[in-house]
């Protein structure tokens, strides 16, 4: 069997799979699958000869109706997806920079049904750990404010970063009580958090806010879990 009937096949399982059982047709993996192809073939760039690059981070946006589908069989996808890329990879002799990731993200403003790829070519920077465990975990950075929460520490390094128990959270919390696209946090004049209608609220100093500017120690509180925001 070749290598373009080994990605049929792979797109073959999809259908018949994890896809099926959660979207029940709604979202076509077939469609979902060639788009990611397509995105590849479309950012592939030539960096030497006999050397094209192409994304190894993907973000696959979908309405809330769709990631609450999709919850119980996130992981089991995400792997599947990831094994169709490093395929197509093989057989069009693509290179990436680091790890293969699929990841889900919550946009509420898409219809069910509807979705949306995003992609970007990331160099790991600690070996042997993927993309997407760097992006969650703690990390050492001057020069940004941050999130204490325990005794790990998160530079907020992003324009919004999203908070919440989802694939698609920038920093993930795991507390039954936090939504999985449940806050952010905006930098600006001043920084400010924001509810991002989450279902058991956000809290600044014991107070449930929509919305809420950010001093340097201020305690924000999410579910049950309390971290604290501080300034550079």
């Amino acid at each position: 069997m070749g290598l373009l009937d080994n990605f049929e096949a792979r797109l073959d399982q999809l259908v018949n799979g994890t896809f099926a059982k959660a979207f029940r047709d709604v979202v076509e993996p077939v469609e979902l699958a060639s788009r990611i192809q397509k995105e590849m073939d479309t950012r592939a760039a030539i960096v030497s000869r006999g050397r094209i690059v192409v994304p190894n981070i993907f973000t696959v946006d979908l309405s809330s109706e769709d990631i609450s589908r999709l919850d119980v069989y996130a992981d089991q996808m995400r792997s599947e997806l990831a094994e169709v890329v490093r395929q197509y990879a093989t057989q069009q002799r693509y290179t990436f920079l680091g790890a293969v990731d699929v990841r889900f993200h919550e946009d509420p403003g898409l219809k069910t049904g509807v979705f949306r790829i995003r992609s970007q070519a990331h160099a790991d920077s600690l070996p042997g750990q993927s993309p997407s465990k760097q992006r969650a975990a703690p990390q050492e950075a001057t020069g940004h404010p941050r999130l204490l929460i325990g005794t790990a520490s998160y530079p907020l390094t992003k324009s919004h970063t999203r908070l919440g128990r989802g694939q698609g959270a920038d920093i993930q919390i795991d507390d039954p009580g936090v939504s999985r696209a449940h806050a952010e946090i905006v930098l600006g004049m001043p920084v400010i958090v924001r509810d991002l209608g989450s279902t058991n609220g956000t809290f600044v100093e014991g107070r449930k806010v929509a919305e809420a500017p950010l001093h340097s120690g201020a305690q924000i509180q999410v579910g049950s879990t309390t971290m604290t925001y501080q300034d550079v």
